[in-house]
């Protein structure tokens, strides 16, 4: 019972270290569309997981928005809110810092929700098509296995250094 609330974040990273396998088998397959799912898979565990770090950490200093529905919600701060916990202070900076793993990991699961678009280019000529089609297929892979990997191992760390502070004894 007393790690009940741990039970979210640790299927996630498990599912995420299932869809990285699955990756990496698909890869070696050479097949496109199974790359990109378990890609998509392993960002969505991925997020999942920090999200359940993010309510853990809220749940243990009864924050509010402790059941937020993004992790976005947890780690932006207004000007009215009371200042964070070290925690989600340290996820907060790692977040604003655009080099880092954890920002990296919000934009590529941002990036998920976002449709396919053509290349911008400036219209010089108004005979050419005010839409044009986009293909699936023509989107070359942004992350790699061992990219993500080094990502899921980054959380675990996170996740087990948070949760030796976090102990009620």
């Amino acid at each position: 019972m007393a790690h009940e609330r741990y039970t979210r974040t640790n299927q996630k990273l498990y599912f995420a270290g299932l869809a990285l396998n699955s990756w990496r088998r698909a890869e070696e397959q050479g097949t496109q569309g199974p790359v990109q799912a378990e890609r998509e898979a392993c960002l969505f565990h991925l997020y999942g997981a920090l999200l359940g770090l993010c309510h853990e950490v809220a749940g243990y200093y009864r924050l509010p928005g402790t059941n937020a529905a993004r992790v976005e919600l947890l780690l932006t701060r207004s000007p009215q809110d009371s200042s964070p916990s070290p925690e989600l202070a340290e996820l907060m900076e790692l977040a604003g810092q655009p080099q880092s793993w954890l920002a990296q990991l919000l934009a590529a699961h941002a990036a998920l929700f976002e449709p396919p678009r053509a290349p911008a280019r400036a219209k010089t000529d108004p005979s050419l098509p005010l839409i044009e089609a986009v293909g699936v297929d023509d989107e070359v892979a942004p992350l790699s296995a061992d990219e993500v990997a080094a990502w899921r191992q980054q959380l675990k760390e996170l996740t087990l250094r948070y949760r030796e502070s976090l102990t009620e004894w």
